[in-house]
Order: C-alpha cells, then sequence, then structure tokens
C-alpha cells in the first residue's frame, strides 16, 4: 500500500499494527507460556545451539549409569560368591540366545541384576543378555568354547562367557561361584581376577571402540587367550 501510495490503505494498517500484536499476544498466550517455559530450561537451551554436544553427553551419563549398576552387582555378587553370567550386547544382535531364555525387558539395576542370579530363584541359571540401558533376558544358554588353552579348573560358567564372546562382539562378564573373583571375556580372551576399577575401565573400553575397528576383527577372526592378573 506504500508503494502504490493508497493513502487510506496505510493509515489504517498503521493504526491497527500496535492493535493486532496484542491481540495475537492475547490469543497464543498459552502457546507463549509454553514456548517461554521450555526457552527457560537448560537442556531445550542446549539442545538448540548443540544438539549434538548435548546427546553425547546424555549418552556419556547414561553409559556411565549402566556400567556402574554392573560394576556394583557384579561386586556385591563377588563378595557373598554368587554366581552371574552378563553378557554386554554390542553390534552384533543376541536374538537367537534372548530366545533361549525367558523374557525381562527391565531397566539395568543392581538390585535387579543381584535378585536374577539369587541361588534357588526361578531366573538365576544361565545368562542374562543386556541390550543398551535394558535387560532383555534371562536363563539364557551360550555356546560353548572349545579352546582347550583355557584353565582346566574353569567350569562351564567360564567357558560359556569366552563361547559367545568369539562368535560375537559382545563382552561378558562372569563371576566365579568358587572363588568369588570377576572376569570378563571379549573377542575370545578371558581376563581374570578385575578389580571394579578395571571392569568399569573394560566397559567403557568396548563401549568406545569404533564400529569399524569391531568388524575388522571379525574379519581377521577371533584370538584365543586368557590373561591371568
Amino acid at each position: 500500500s506504500y508503494f502504490f501510495h493508497l493513502t487510506t490503505l496505510t493509515w489504517i494498517m498503521s493504526k491497527t499494527a500496535g492493535v493486532l500484536v496484542t491481540v495475537v499476544v492475547i490469543v497464543f498466550q498459552p502457546e507463549l507460556r509454553r514456548a517461554l517455559e521450555q526457552l527457560g530450561r537448560k537442556n531445550i537451551i542446549f539442545s538448540i545451539f548443540g544438539p549434538a554436544t548435548v546427546r553425547a553427553e546424555e549418552d556419556r551419563r547414561s553409559l556411565d549409569k549402566i556400567n556402574s549398576e554392573i560394576v556394583r552387582a557384579v561386586y556385591e555378587m563377588g563378595k557373598v560368591k554368587t554366581g552371574a553370567l552378563i553378557v554386554v550386547q554390542q553390534n552384533d544382535p543376541l536374538t537367537e540366545y534372548e530366545r533361549t531364555g525367558i523374557e525381562v525387558d527391565g531397566i539395568i539395576t543392581s538390585q535387579l541384576l543381584i535378585n536374577i542370579f539369587e541361588h534357588n530363584t526361578p531366573l538365576h541359571d544361565g545368562a542374562v543378555i543386556v541390550r543398551g540401558d535394558r535387560i532383555t533376558s534371562a536363563t539364557c544358554y551360550l555356546p560353548l568354547s572349545d579352546n582347550m588353552s583355557l584353565s582346566k579348573d574353569l567350569g562351564t560358567r567360564h567357558r560359556a562367557g569366552v563361547g559367545i564372546s568369539e562368535v560375537t562382539d559382545s563382552m561378558t562378564v562372569i563371576v566365579s561361584e568358587e572363588t568369588g573373583k570377576i572376569s570378563v571375556a571379549y573377542s575370545g580372551v578371558l581376563y581374570r581376577g578385575l578389580s571394579s576399577a578395571e571392569l568399569e575401565e573394560q566397559l567403557k573400553k568396548i563401549q568406545n571402540k569404533p564400529v569399524e575397528e569391531k568388524e575388522h576383527r571379525l574379519w581377521k577372526g577371533w584370538p584365543k587367550n586368557e590373561k591371568n592378573k
């Protein structure tokens, strides 16, 4: 209207512009309030200006919490010599092994893990499979390793832990029922007698490993070895 010199229309619009702003505020008051509330939240602001950074930080905190729950559970069980077998899934799906057990689908907590492996309970025998932040199944059967170089004093639980690590990229945490010591099996290698700090470090190491490296190791084959501490 200004360009075509429509004086009357320009005058009407200039007089109603302030009123329109007030009308918009009144009409959309609930929506504006919600928007301001969301902008006031720290995580929303970060997600706008740095979504990748926020997601990475949330993922790191989630992994740290999962690791802490697993470490706390296995060392509590180790104190009382409660045998346990916990398989932490990585890239390779473990669906066929989950089917051999009983579906749990529960968020990982140390209390739940301890309760599952408690003696004389329905779910204590076999392995637990962990995917992400959830325990997917319990009482699962795993393939036994035929590695003849493993110590003869190792039982079925340790051989099963090594066995699943030979055919998948998963990491298995093992609590010995005889000694209460903690072991980890990964890539066909058994690490025995780990401290809580060492176990947490092993869990972080596998979680931070690039996908390409994991796949490359699959093509090269699994080393068969045993490391004692």
